[in-house]
């Protein structure tokens, strides 16, 4: 019996692999939308999808990374100011892009500019706090699906997602999770809602990676900042050693964990983009895989005690 079940399992999974091999046709005619290409996966996504072929429109921050990525790819990539916050921003570049394309309309758009603070405990956090990263995090990806998906409909392509395994599980509080997790239920309505149309719509749940969102050094800054902001009665609650503790909590562990091969990630990003057959979802990374997706999975005692086993105590904790 097991031998069958294991049989099946292998089967399946040829299958699936030979099936995924496929990559579409006339990549010289297809436009890739990516957004957040200053640095990290949206840097190399653009830089790797135009040796791939594809005609990508580039959508950075500041003019640096615009400059740096003209220099480092071919003619077919085309750069843009975007600030994923901005409505009138947004606008400017979907035009853009429509007039682009013309009939043939947008082959994808990889949503992946996103940003990681400011980050902390729930209670040392404001509601201007959230407004800030859901404006980027959440309503950013909203907004620029929206300006572009008559186009992604004319073409009968691709709207990629970059969430994290962050919106499957929260182990930290404060605004991310709640914007990443936010971003898959928008994948899921919209993958459901376009799938008439001949448009597919994939997720992209990343574990840890060594990128500007996983940065210790600023990550700690952030948390300091918030300290500072305070009131008293809060700082009270949690010690005046609470920060060190976090900071040295997270130098011990967190710092060890980012994997530095952002092209695992990247790998993904392309075959969504790319495949004939790609998967609904696409989990990078080891940590992704072994534990916090099987973690989400957890009853939530058991999750919530790993979670919080090595987390610095309050001073005020009830025992």
């Amino acid at each position: 019996m097991w031998m069958y079940l294991a049989g099946l399992v292998v089967l399946y999974y040829v299958v699936r692999w030979y099936r995924e091999l496929a990559r579409v046709p006339d990549r010289g005619n297809k436009y890739v939308y990516v957004t957040g290409c200053d640095s990290g996966f949206g840097n190399l996504l653009a830089r790797h999808l135009d040796k791939c072929g594809f005609c990508v429109v580039a959508a950075c921050f500041t003019e640096k990374g615009e400059e740096e990525l003209k220099k480092s790819c071919s003619n077919r990539l085309t750069t843009t100011h975007l600030d994923v916050r901005k409505t009138e921003s947004i606008d400017k570049v979907a035009a853009f892009i429509k007039n682009l394309v013309g009939n043939r309309g947008l082959w994808a758009v990889v949503n992946n500019a996103g940003v990681s603070v400011p980050s902390g405990p729930c209670d040392w956090m404001t509601l201007e706090d959230y407004k800030s990263m859901l404006d980027v995090n959440l309503n950013g990806v909203i907004g620029v699906t929206l300006s572009v998906i008559p186009l992604i409909k004319k073409a009968r392509g691709r709207v990629v997602n970059v969430a994290s395994v962050f919106g499957r599980i929260s182990p930290v509080g404060g605004p991310y999770c709640v914007s990443k997790y936010g971003v898959e239920g928008f994948n899921d309505s919209l993958r459901r809602g376009l799938k008439p149309f001949g448009v597919k719509v994939l997720c992209i749940e990343p574990g840890f990676f060594k990128t500007s969102v996983t940065d210790t050094n600023l990550l700690i800054k952030c948390v300091r900042s918030l300290w500072d902001k305070l009131p008293q009665e809060t700082k009270d609650d949690y010690g005046d050693d609470f920060v060190s503790k976090v900071e040295k909590v997270m130098e011990e562990t967190f710092a060890k964990m980012p994997d530095s091969d952002l092209m695992k990630c990247v790998r993904c990003m392309e075959h969504a983009v790319s495949a004939v057959h790609p998967r609904t979802r696409y989990s990078p990374g080891w940590d992704a895989k072994m534990f916090w997706l099987p973690m989400s999975y957890a009853p939530t005692w058991f999750s919530d005690y790993l979670l919080l086993k090595d987390n610095p105590p309050p001073a005020k904790a009830v025992n």
